[in-house]
């Protein structure tokens, strides 16, 4: 199929999200501002004040309300969006798995920032990491152009397989940075989001139910299993609607995505932002004569275990770079890579943890590229730009 109706434009990502979900249109959106995910919800309230989508703009009281109204109107059979970041994800994180365990197909654009305390306003992933195992799907976004696909993909994906998702930028890098992008006809994109149908809701009165009821011992456990098959099958839809998604953008999403690999004697395993800086580091180094590559995680949740085991199975010196920590345990990325890992055909000889960017710390080209320069082995947890 050729497109020609795309347009170039310089957006942040804030704006780029914003402009996605008005070509999605949804018919509920209930917000609450927290840097730095507001500057999303200030222009589609702009958008919405300017007549260029007809949205229910619901503003609560905080981010727990702004979730349960979502919970609320999806489960009444309405498409509902919201946007978050950092202390307002974790005072949502009550509502979050009542989502996820409804099966409302709730979309969430979230700025990822750094939790308290101290108070950090900057970005770094442990917001969305804290929230990992609470049922929602999980997909990174390197740049602008990530933040606006994705967000569509996003939306057809959760309506598929009855699950919410969480498209997550980086806070700041890329939610207040601008980059020129490419806009999807809003035809093509209402086309290919579809109408909001609902399987189930809670209007439907010729066929009536009930939504989170109490569930005694019983039932529980059956409910939980079917959760999960569920997000099983959440690999499967996700390829799908990538490759739908690729006939209207000519652009390709897969859960991971590989970068000069083929060759690669030393790879570094990375997600979100930072993923274009390895890039360039690794064009440099190969340059001078190292085999470097990157493997950059897209989708974290449900994590692709089978496809990265299958990239990463003949590589012997592999780096996995964290932008947050897990108190008491490996980092988050590090401790998934090592369960991919754990039954590849193989063994891995060196697999080495870095955290980095904290805070919202800058790394830089030549930092990354100091990394690919040093003897890995496996060791507990090393620290890049740390003072």
């Amino acid at each position: 199929m050729i497109i020609d109706k795309k347009k170039n434009i310089a957006l942040t990502g804030s704006a780029a999200a914003a402009k996605a979900l008005g070509q999605i249109e949804p018919e509920v959106m209930p917000v609450y501002p927290i840097t730095p995910q507001t500057p999303i919800i200030e222009t589609y309230a702009q958008m919405v004040s300017e007549g260029e989508v007809i949205t229910e703009m619901i503003e609560v009281e905080s981010e727990h309300s702004a979730m349960s109204a979502c919970v609320g109107a999806s489960a009444a059979g309405a498409r509902a969006i919201t946007a978050s970041s950092s202390q307002g994800l974790l005072l949502m994180s009550e509502i979050l798995p009542i989502a996820a365990g409804l099966r409302l197909p709730i979309l969430m654009v979230v700025s990822s920032r750094a939790i308290s305390a101290p108070i950090n306003i900057h970005g770094d992933h442990q917001d969305v990491m804290a929230l990992r195992d609470l049922g929602w799907i999980q997909i990174f976004c390197e740049n602008v152009q990530e933040v606006y696909d994705t967000t569509i993909l996003a939306m057809r994906l959760a309506e598929m397989v009855r699950l919410p998702v969480m498209v997550i930028m980086d806070g700041f890098t890329t939610s207040h940075c601008v980059e020129n992008l490419e806009i999807i006809d809003d035809r093509l994109v209402s086309d290919f989001v579809g109408k909001c149908i609902p399987k189930k809701h809670l209007l439907d009165f010729a066929d009536p139910k009930s939504f989170g009821p109490v569930a005694l011992p019983n039932s529980y456990f059956e409910f939980k299993r079917s959760q999960l098959e569920a997000v099983s099958s959440v690999m499967s839809t996700f390829n799908f609607v990538a490759g739908e998604f690729k006939k209207i953008s000519q652009r390709n999403y897969e859960p991971i995505e590989t970068y000069q690999i083929d060759d690669a004697e030393k790879i570094l395993v990375i997600a979100g932002s930072n993923s274009g800086t390895a890039k360039v580091a690794v064009d440099e180094l190969r340059n001078e004569g190292l085999k470097a590559g990157v493997v950059k995680i897209r989708m974290f949740r449900p994590f692709p275990y089978l496809l990265l085991k299958q990239v990463l199975n003949n590589i012997e010196n592999i780096a996995v770079m964290d932008r947050s920590l897990s108190f008491g345990s490996n980092p988050p990325l590090y401790s998934e890579v090592l369960n991919a890992l754990f039954f590849a055909d193989k063994q891995v000889k060196i697999i080495q943890s870095y955290v980095y960017g904290l805070g919202g710390r800058e790394i830089f080209k030549e930092e990354i590229k100091s990394i690919f320069k040093k003897e890995w082995e496996n060791s507990r947890v090393r620290f890049v730009g740390l003072k």
